[in-house]
């Protein structure tokens, strides 16, 4: 794998403003958990009114056709270079493949357009592991939409790229701060970080 996230921004983090729009079916885990910039945990003996406390998206298990999928605006539109599909401490009950979707729509709630396009084909999942892969593509983004087939559980959706900036539409007399996250700034290296560490983008 020649992607390395460290170069990236999270685009898809909570603290960034992502959102889980939409999901078809997260009656065992709220989709919301999907985007926490935590890592995932493991609490023992911890149930809610729908059974075992998953940190993470979990559907049930489908009896017919089709397969369930989350709408995820992300918190600054960019370019995608990389996806991490996190499966930790779901095993009985991750899906066995996943695909994931993108589309351009800053102004319109795209849960039902037909514009979205591949950019990740159906990739085999196993449980309890990040599933990182790379995406070629140089086109912007505002949501993405992951699929899961046909249903189960994942515990994290980091979404790794740069974010877009619309230079023309800013002031040019403006200030702005070059080393914010939504213009593109990111700490690459500190002398000594032994006691914080640099949030996960």
């Amino acid at each position: 794998m020649s992607l390395k996230i460290e170069q990236y921004i999270n685009l898809a983090d909570d603290k960034l403003g992502a959102e889980a729009l939409y999901a078809t079916d997260d009656f065992f885990a709220d989709k919301s958990r999907l985007l926490s910039r935590l890592d995932p945990v493991w609490k023992d003996d911890v149930y809610d009114d729908n059974g075992k406390w998953m940190d993470g998206w979990e559907s049930r298990r489908k009896r017919g056709e089709g397969y369930d999928y989350c709408i995820v605006k992300l918190g600054l539109a960019g370019t995608i270079a990389g996806v991490d599909i996190d499966t930790s401490f779901f095993t009985g009950n991750y899906p066995p493949s996943a695909s994931i979707d993108a589309i351009y729509s800053p102004e319109v709630d795209p849960t039902n357009s037909e514009e979205w396009e591949e950019i990740l084909p159906s990739q085999s999942l196993s449980g309890d592991q990040h599933h990182i892969s790379e995406i070629d593509s140089d086109k912007v983004y505002t949501h993405v939409r992951l699929n899961i087939y046909p249903d189960g559980g994942v515990a994290r959706l980091r979404v790794y790229g740069t974010p877009s900036v619309d230079w023309d539409a800013i002031d040019e007399l403006q200030q702005i701060d070059l080393a914010a996250v939504e213009h593109g700034g990111r700490a690459l290296a500190c002398s000594d970080e032994t006691t914080e560490t640099s949030p996960t983008y």
